[in-house]
């Protein structure tokens, strides 16, 4: 084994960015990952800017270490054709609502009589047996529906925002990738599949709530609802003289040695407000306005220095550019240039972990629409003369030259 999930084989039947960037992680960790793309391929193919149509930016982030086939899961001999592909899977992955894997003739009753050990792993919006059951979910749905934009509002008094990251899907994505590698254990241990749901508004309850619950955490509540300190107007990167410093004053001996620093130990001993994470998270408000003033009077690079020699966490603020250009992410080579076979010189990014014995690392780009439609298909036993019929009927299709 090179990687962790070698021989491991996934049908990724998903699209846009949420289930894809689960396949991906799951590619990148050694899996033999399929993605099924319908007639006219992932809609996230056209986001964003590209050398040639259907490989944009957004897909080509979040679908590389696949192989991709195009199959009309409409006509009656594509649906035969995905059944055939996973009866030997490990895995599936979908992000379709269940109602429309049922319509489909996919559901996890149909698959499982194919395949019994399969692990059919589904994101989508909202857990079954409730009102929300039926309803489509994006990422923007999520985020309000979990308060993230009235938790900004909070904060600042401002508009309810959203933010600007797909902090949902990416979110539920990687949340997905533990609980399907622990389905896969047990599927490695007993031979058993199982059907795991995967809903993105119960996940994003759990992780908003987690934070906010605070006195709601007691029954009968003994407090509000929010956490004090992420609530601030001043939790927010601090303006120094000629720009902005990231810096998290946070512990009892961060205090202490941020006060030694600035040579007024003696006050922070006879300041009430300090003497604990308690009183300091109660007067958290008074805390960041005074931090929020102090930090105008000194530049970044000074601030900087100082929060290193006192081993206070410090960094300075990036925008999107420069973080391109962080000295640390070149230095540990996260960054690298590729050549795709169809797109060019392409700058990618790398796993973003280390593992001693089975790194995982990209095993290939991401594929064009329909590159590997005969490919896997001879692997799992279909004729040539079959192949050609599936590409007539355009029950499968090949890239465009």
């Amino acid at each position: 084994m090179t990687r962790p999930l070698d021989g491991v084989r996934v049908i990724d039947l998903s699209n846009m960015l949420m289930a894809p960037y689960t396949t991906q992680i799951l590619g990148d960790m050694g899996a033999d990952v399929i993605k099924i793309e319908a007639p006219g391929g992932d809609p996230i193919r056209g986001i964003g800017p590209s050398r040639n149509a259907g490989m944009g930016a957004i897909y080509l982030n979040c679908n590389r270490s696949k192989r991709s086939i195009l199959l009309d899961l409409k006509q009656p001999e594509g649906l035969a054709t995905a059944l055939d592909l996973l009866k030997d899977a490990d895995i599936l992955v979908y992000n379709r609502r269940p109602q429309v894997m049922a319509r489909l003739g996919l559901s996890y009753e149909t698959i499982a009589k194919v395949n019994p050990r399969i692990i059919y792993a589904g994101l989508f919006g909202y857990g079954q047996g409730g009102p929300y059951e039926k309803k489509p979910a994006f990422d923007d749905l999520i985020q309000g529906a979990v308060s993230i934009p009235w938790l900004s509002h909070m904060a600042d008094g401002a508009e309810p925002t959203y933010a600007p990251t797909a902090i949902v899907d990416r979110g539920v994505g990687l949340w997905a990738v533990g609980q399907i590698n622990a389905a896969l254990y047990y599927q490695c241990r007993t031979g058993k599949g199982q059907k795991i749901d995967l809903p993105m508004f119960e996940m994003m309850a759990s992780f908003v709530l987690a934070d906010h619950m605070a006195g709601h955490t007691f029954d009968p509540a003994i407090g509000a609802i929010g956490y004090a300190r992420m609530l601030n107007p001043d939790r927010r990167p601090y303006r120094t003289k000629d720009s902005y410093v990231c810096v998290m004053v946070y512990t009892d001996r961060h205090w202490r040695s941020f006060y030694q620093a600035l040579g007024r130990e003696a006050e922070l001993d006879a300041d009430p407000r300090f003497k604990s994470m308690t009183t300091r998270t109660e007067n958290i408000k008074q805390i960041y306005a005074e931090l929020s003033a102090l930090m105008l009077t000194r530049t970044t690079a000074e601030w900087l220095k100082l929060f290193d020699d006192a081993d206070i966490p410090a960094m300075p603020l990036h925008t999107p550019d420069t973080l391109l250009e962080d000295p640390h992410l070149k230095a540990t080579n996260f960054f690298k240039t590729i050549d795709h076979p169809s797109e060019g010189k392409l700058v990618d990014m790398a796993v973003p972990s280390q593992w001693s014995e089975t790194q995982p690392s990209p095993t290939r780009p991401a594929p064009r629409l329909g590159e590997h439609s005969a490919e896997v298909l001879a692997e799992i036993g279909y004729s040539e003369e079959k192949i050609a019929s599936l590409l007539e009927k355009n029950v499968i299709a090949l890239p465009k030259k």
